[in-house]
């Protein structure tokens, strides 16, 4: 019976050919668009994430803050500043943290013979590189012997080098940090900015050198990674500042503790959400070419009258008569697929990316929105085209199927 069905729905297509083909092409544009439009999706979702590579895994930050609400003898509106005595406390009450840094920042003006600008310098413990998976491209991040010796040393940014080196080689130079020097021992790989303090233009030094730029006492942030749960180590780290500060432990801007797999979870929700709408938008492009499959089918149901009428006079029944139109409208939908797979393809590979972080700055290639088909989006979108396939050719296929014998037979 599936060899009769295939046989007839071939000679079908085959004695309208120019209608099929016609049907065909509207399928395969449809379930082109889709499969472009969810790659382009996941590209987007990639791109952006890149930007956020940086934040490494398991990360925690300390920001102080100012308090909203009264907590005992400290009114609102106290302003929490972090220190070195907060870092002990962490380190001694909260034993899920494995590394942490301070970091002291100052704005200050980098010189290297005749240039100079300004630019974000910021005291850092050596962990500070391992924690936010700093990438190094030249020399090395400055180690734990460098802090504890005071050791004038510096790790720059890829802005910074371009600026003030101008391609020539920075390791074991010396560049003046408002006017005290400091050698050049690393470079850092240029990465998608995060934010507006992004690594491409900061200047990392030991946090023991930076006393001699500001006061280190009192800290810009605190960086901590660590092992276990996230939400469980947030909430510890809240609990130990808002003990040692006398403020609310329910006060969320007296210290702001930023968990990074929470901010990237939020940024995971937007993107679906824009896969999912750009999926949409694809299935009702999909939904024309369903419609035109529909009429189509119609209009063979209409023009085939009489054939049905002789098909159910010698014994068939109503369900391979409904089998034998829906057979049809899923081998147009097949041919469509395929070619319109086929087409994607094409079109992906012709394009190859489109920009994103490109356009904003140099270098930064892999943060474009790259067209790439993967398994997934091909199974969405077969899923999607059998869908609109089934319902596309389940009407006309029912009306044939209820046709009255004796009133087909009948049919001029």
């Amino acid at each position: 019976m599936f060899r009769d069905l295939l046989h007839q729905s071939y000679a079908a297509l085959r004695h309208n050919r120019r209608r099929s083909l016609l049907t065909v092409l509207g399928m395969a544009w449809g379930i082109a668009t889709v499969v472009l439009l969810l790659a382009y999706g996941n590209g987007f979702e990639r791109g952006l994430m890149m930007a956020f590579q940086s934040f490494g895994g398991q990360q925690v930050t300390v920001f102080g803050g100012r308090t909203e609400l009264q907590a005992g003898g400290t009114k609102a509106g106290t302003e929490i500043k972090l220190t070195r005595d907060d870092m002990e406390s962490l380190h001694s009450e909260v034993p899920m943290l494995t590394r942490m840094s301070p970091e002291v920042d100052k704005q200050s003006l980098i010189a290297y013979g005749t240039r100079s600008d300004n630019y974000t310098v910021a005291g850092v413990y050596a962990a500070y590189s391992r924690i936010t998976t700093l990438e190094i491209s030249e020399g090395a991040f400055f180690g734990d012997e460098e802090d504890v010796a005071h050791d004038r040393v510096a790790v720059i940014g890829s802005d910074v080098r371009k600026h003030l080196f101008s391609g020539q080689n920075a390791l074991g130079e010396t560049i003046r940090v408002d006017g005290v020097s400091f050698l050049v021992v690393g470079v850092l790989k240029r990465v998608i900015p995060n934010n507006d303090d992004n690594s491409n233009g900061r200047v990392y030094v030991p946090y023991s050198s930076m006393s001699g730029l500001r006061d280190t006492y009192h800290l810009d942030s605190i960086t901590m990674q660590y092992e276990g749960p996230h939400a469980k180590v947030a909430e510890a780290v809240r609990a130990s500042m808002a003990f040692h500060h006398e403020f609310d432990v329910k006060d969320k801007r007296a210290v702001f503790v930023i968990d990074w797999i929470d901010e990237l979870k939020e940024l995971r929700i937007i993107t679906v959400g824009i896969k999912i709408l750009l999926g949409f938008i694809g299935l009702l492009t999909l939904g024309i070419g369903g419609v035109g499959l529909m009429n189509i089918m119609l209009v063979s149901v209409t023009q085939r009258t009489r054939e049905i009428g002789v098909e159910k006079a010698l014994g068939a029944k109503r369900r391979h008569i409904l089998f034998q139109f829906l057979a049809e409208a899923l081998a147009i939908t097949l041919l469509g697929g395929v070619l319109g797979v086929v087409l994607a393809y094409v079109v992906s590979w012709s394009v190859g990316s489109l920009t994103l972080w490109s356009a904003f700055m140099d270098d930064v290639s892999e943060g474009d929105i790259h067209l790439k088909i993967d398994t997934a989006t091909l199974m969405i979108s077969t899923i999607l085209l059998v869908f609109v396939g089934i319902v596309s050719g389940m009407f006309p296929a029912i009306k044939a199927s209820r046709l009255d014998p004796i009133e087909a037979l009948r049919y001029e």
